[in-house]
């Protein structure tokens, strides 16, 4: 029962951004593929990554990984910002175009949120909390996202 609802609720998170993803290309022609979406959204998630560490998480050669990148560069999706620390160094940073694009999925989550707060309990709220930051930090151990990326979200959604 309880593998099933996260299924289903989990699934509507995906087709809801899919719906909106082919809403806008009926207007304009799509400027990511479908796996330059997965690459743009790890991106993201991994805070600003290297080329090197992006390859890593993917599992894919950094040569790989770095002809994606500079297409999504191309695209204007993402730059280039060189490391204070190590000049050597550049890490991934998302431009606002891909903010923007990203928008489109966490708007639905914050008016799906705002559902849950005017549904349940400030109890049943911090419940869901603490049982999803367990989930979070504890039973997904095979993905780790940077500090920074719960930080944005919280303050993007």
């Amino acid at each position: 029962m309880l593998k099933d609802t996260f299924t289903a609720v989990y699934t509507k998170f995906k087709l809801h951004f899919y719906q909106e993803i082919f809403r806008r290309f009926q207007t304009r022609e799509s400027s990511l593929t479908t796996m330059e979406t997965f690459c743009m959204e790890s991106i993201y998630a991994l805070g600003s990554p290297t080329v090197a560490e992006f390859a890593a998480f993917m599992c894919i050669s950094t040569p790989n990984a770095a002809y994606k990148v500079n297409c999504l560069m191309q695209k204007g999706y993402i730059r280039k910002i060189r490391s204070q620390r190590d000049r050597r160094e550049y890490h991934l940073e998302v431009t606002q175009k891909y903010i923007d694009y990203y928008n489109i999925s966490s708007s639905y989550i914050a008016q799906v949120m705002d559902r849950i707060m005017e549904r349940f309990t400030p109890q049943e709220c911090e419940n869901m909390t603490k049982m999803l930051e367990i989930i979070d930090q504890e039973l997904m151990p095979e993905v780790r996202l940077p500090d920074s990326f719960r930080t944005e979200q919280g303050e993007n959604v």
